[in-house]
């Protein structure tokens, strides 16, 4: 099982200042760690994700519990569905998202299929937004669904937000894994890419990030032009060539982007 690793640097970041709690920091691990295996976890298991002691970790499990977001029989531990009310939160509090909803509602309306906003975390991107014209989502890409930035057509049109010298050390700090068998994993070649993206306000990346699967992302600007998030939308390669996602879907999205900017502060 993968562990919450962070740098001896981020660590000291962190703990550096008399605003740092670390016992919240530590039951955040705790609630984080249960995304690491989609399954009730042991004590063991979410120690070792964490790097906690098993006495702390199991501390920070009955609070948890005793709070209602954790469920357990002393063996297995669960989230409940109340750990929901925290991404709620986000969502109703986050602006993007708001103002962002109806008009991906047009324009998932218009080209009948998904429309995704995602936002930019660390390495990853995470869907904030979702529109479909079914409101039927695919299994698997939900709100807070994650993928590397790297390879998806959301992740580069926010990378792109970088200065070159800035994307040229983000990138090579990255560990590119391999997502498909078409993934790009030579670093010049991701960063030449996303400098070419940029210049063109739009990335499409084709079976890249998910096997199968092909999309188009525009950048979401807030009012002063600064990058704030991005939007795409993706489909099977049965259904849908590149040339149908640039003549169809992009015109969609850059009008998006547009009605959204002055709405954005």
């Amino acid at each position: 099982m993968p562990k919450l690793k962070r740098t001896a640097e981020e660590q000291e970041a962190r703990r550096d200042g008399p605003e740092f709690i670390e016992s919240l920091d530590r039951g955040l691990r705790v609630i984080q760690s249960f995304g690491v295996d989609r399954r009730p976890m042991t004590l063991s298991d979410i120690a070792k994700a964490t790097g906690l002691p098993r006495a702390t970790t199991r501390r920070i499990l009955m609070t948890l519990e005793k709070s209602g977001f954790v469920v357990g029989d002393e063996r297995l531990f669960a989230l409940t569905p109340r750990i929901l009310t925290l991404a709620s939160a986000y969502l109703a509090s986050n602006q993007i998202s708001t103002i962002m909803q109806p008009l991906m509602d047009d324009v998932s309306a218009k080209a009948r299929e998904v429309c995704s906003l995602a936002v930019l975390d660390g390495d990853e991107v995470v869907f904030v937004a979702r529109a479909s014209p079914a409101r039927v989502f695919p299994a698997g890409v939900d709100i807070g669904y994650r993928l590397p930035a790297f390879c998806t057509s959301v992740g580069r049109v926010l990378l792109g937000r970088l200065t070159n010298d800035e994307l040229a050390a983000t990138i090579n700090g990255m560990v590119l894994k391999p997502q498909t068998s078409e993934t790009t994993l030579e670093k010049p070649l991701v960063i030449a890419t996303i400098i070419t993206d940029r210049s063109k306000g739009y990335s499409l990346v084709d079976r890249e990030a998910e096997d199968g699967f092909r999309s188009v992302s525009v950048p979401i600007h807030r009012y002063d032009g600064g990058i704030v998030a991005a939007a795409n939308i993706g489909a099977h390669v049965d259904r849908i060539t590149t040339g149908e996602m640039i003549d169809r879907f992009l015109p969609l999205l850059k009008e998006m982007a547009t009605a959204a900017k002055p709405l954005l502060v």
